[in-house]
């Protein structure tokens, strides 16, 4: 099992390769936080599809941005990318009135607020721009529909599941998240309190605090820091950031604390900090799954909209030809709808050498 999901991993990822190299037949503005006329497409012919990372600099970001240019691009369309200046929800609003004035026809964005940017988006769907999120959502009046990367239940219960098994079921623990408007990472915190609060098996666990890294790497690792000052027996930290796991599994591993960190993280970033226990490594495990196949549904999903094929609600149905899958559209938690790209898959010392060339 685990050769078939590589074998169709590296088969992905090369192709996003392949397209993205040769154009697939597109073009790709990458706007940053231009100004509107800066930012205008070449080919005024084509459909324009933006995509709103959370920040510029953020390897996890970059890699959805990938999947998403290449599947844009390869069904003739323009891949329109616009990174804010900082992972806040001003930033991105300032994005995404340029993007309106621009006049693209659909916004994907991966939201730093899940309502601070309803203004914006209610303004672009009342000019018929299809608005659509990934990654970490926006209210549900805000958007048609979600690409969410995991079953917030099942990314959830994975995370309990470590922080279990790594502290050998009790003592300290701590959460080292992203910004506290993160709807991602809120919706995962909530969930996880939640499961262990329902089962005695965790009544041994106690967490300490939650932390806010802000998706920062000098600020991750500055409350990585502090955790470790202030609960001196803490023996797990969960990230469920990829920018923070890094933060938190260096910091670690650099002082030698007996702290353990697991979370969400990028396999190539945390190759060197995963190890068998004993083995001097601050990371037992993490789980993730591909951004790259994640920024591919959120393409398929911005073209079915543009295209009609579907409106976001719940039971519509479309073909990510790519992924191999034909998705169902089904209700979320919050009252909107979304898409659920799969499980989180786990990458360990077993998996770790092979993943790490990946993503």
């Amino acid at each position: 099992m685990k050769k078939k999901l590589l074998s169709l991993l590296l088969c992905a990822t090369l192709a996003a390769g392949a397209l993205a190299g040769c154009g697939g037949g597109g073009s790709t503005t990458d706007t940053g936080s231009k100004s509107s006329s800066e930012s205008k497409g070449g080919d005024s012919g084509k459909k324009q599809y933006a995509i709103v990372p959370k920040s510029a600099g953020n390897p996890y970001n970059e890699k959805e941005v990938e999947g998403f240019k290449a599947i844009i691009e390869a069904n003739g369309g323009e891949a329109v990318v616009n990174y804010p200046q900082d992972a806040t929800a001003d930033a991105q609003i300032t994005v995404i009135n340029s993007l309106i004035s621009q006049g693209v026809d659909s916004i994907a964005v991966a939201a730093n607020d899940e309502n601070a940017l309803q203004s914006v988006l209610e303004d672009a769907m009342s000019k018929g721009i299809k608005v659509s999120c990934l990654d970490s959502s926006v209210n549900a009046d805000s958007r048609q529909t979600f690409a969410n990367q995991a079953g917030v239940k099942e990314v959830a219960q994975a995370l309990c599941d470590a922080v279990y098994d790594i502290s050998g079921g009790s003592g300290d623990w701590a959460i080292l998240s992203a910004s506290s408007q993160a709807t991602n990472q809120n919706a995962w915190i909530e969930a996880m309190k939640g499961i262990m609060a329902d089962d005695s098996k965790y009544a041994d666990l106690n967490l300490v605090e939650v932390a806010y890294g802000d998706d920062e790497t000098q600020k991750s690792t500055d409350q990585t820091q502090a955790l470790l000052a202030n609960y001196p027996n803490l023996k797990v930290i969960c990230a469920p950031t990829t920018v923070g796991v890094a933060a938190a599994a260096k910091v670690v591993q650099d002082t030698g604390a007996t702290c353990r960190v697991t979370g969400l993280g990028l396999p190539s970033e945390m190759a060197e900090y995963i190890g068998k226990p004993d083995s001097g490594k601050s990371c037992p495990y993490m789980f993730l799954w591909n951004p790259i196949d994640l920024g591919k549904l959120s393409a398929y999903i911005s073209l079915a909209l543009v295209d009609g094929t579907i409106t976001g609600a719940a039971g519509d149905t479309f073909e990510a030809k790519e992924l191999g899958v034909t998705y169902t559209i089904t209700e979320a938690a919050d009252g909107g709808t979304e898409v659920i790209l799969g499980a989180p898959f786990e990458f360990n010392p077993d998996n770790i050498e092979e993943w790490k060339t990946v993503y």
